[in-house]
């Protein structure tokens, strides 16, 4: 019903403590085989799976991702799906020490998760303490994570790519032409896309300004100013949301209204998605309002 309607919550599991804030949370992905969703334990530092195979209705699990105790502390990660159900799951890890990106896939719909895969580590001693990585897999089985990094006292997003479904990663490059001096950690990871020609479109912030590119294009491009952004890849074009600032104006571009649009205000952690073929309506979700009175709304753009 292009989201005018939800149907009433079912349980899924559950956790003590729950990570939650910040891009901390739940994540869902579904495949032909099943719907997975992942989350993390603040108490327990671990990150556990969830799956269902008749759409919803009944949920197994959970599922230990992370194979080194208390590693996921930190409370932030990613999952994505792609061609013949494939999964990938990433997160900040805190096993050795310093915070490094690490991963997992899963081959048969979350049930079982491969011995984990260090995606970077930086030279650094630890990427970006508190900024949530992105993961998306394009048509070809490539497995894209995106994460802010600690290099030469610049706060820069970085991308790697996995040729082997995750076993291991080619050398990290930075997305965007500047870079941002920063000694703290501004909380604001980004996000992926791929389009339906199988172009991989990123949106990040540096400084107060939202950036966007596109894999293997030096080019960046200023679409705002602003923090949390998301984006959806559809074969009419991309979509990009973000904040003007936190708890304040959500900020919509689309390609019929490339000039941003204000489709909310008091809005914190939006995000989008539309369907794998990009075919079809792009819903963005974000919360509103402020504690205790948030609620969570949904807005449907329709092509």
């Amino acid at each position: 019903d292009n989201g005018q309607e939800f149907s009433g919550p079912t349980k899924v599991g559950r956790i003590e403590k729950l990570s939650l804030g910040m891009r901390r949370g739940p994540r869902i992905v579904v495949s032909n085989e099943s719907i997975v969703i992942s989350a993390i334990g603040h108490s327990s530092g671990n990150l556990v799976a969830w799956r269902s195979d008749d759409g919803g209705d009944s949920w197994s699990g959970p599922v230990q991702v992370n194979d080194v105790e208390k590693s996921a502390r930190e409370g932030l990660h990613a999952m994505a799906c792609g061609p013949e159900g494939l999964l990938f799951c990433t997160w900040l890890d805190l096993r050795s020490g310093g915070t490094e990106i690490y991963g997992s896939r899963s081959v048969d719909g979350g049930k079982t998760w491969a011995s984990n895969s260090r995606v970077y580590r930086s030279p650094s001693g630890t990427v970006c303490e508190c900024c949530h990585p992105s993961v998306v897999i394009d048509r070809d089985q490539q497995i894209h994570v995106m994460w802010r990094n600690v290099l030469d006292g610049n706060r820069d997003m970085y991308l790697a790519t996995s040729d082997d479904r995750g076993d291991s990663f080619r050398t990290a490059r930075k997305l965007g032409l500047g870079s941002w001096p920063l000694n703290a950690c501004p909380m604001d990871g980004g996000e992926l896309a791929v389009s339906p020609e199988g172009d991989l479109i990123t949106i990040w912030r540096r400084n107060n300004q939202v950036f966007t590119a596109m894999l293997d294009q030096p080019a960046e491009i200023a679409i705002g100013l602003g923090e949390q952004p998301t984006v959806s890849a559809t074969a009419d074009g991309d979509y990009f949301a973000w904040l003007a600032r936190r708890h304040g104006d959500l900020m919509l571009a689309t390609p019929a209204h490339q000039k941003p649009e204000k489709v909310a205000t008091e809005a914190s952690d939006p995000d989008m998605a539309t369907s794998p073929t990009g075919t079809g309506p792009v819903v963005i979700v974000w919360e509103q309002g402020q504690k205790p009175n948030l609620s969570i709304l949904s807005k449907t753009i329709v092509p």
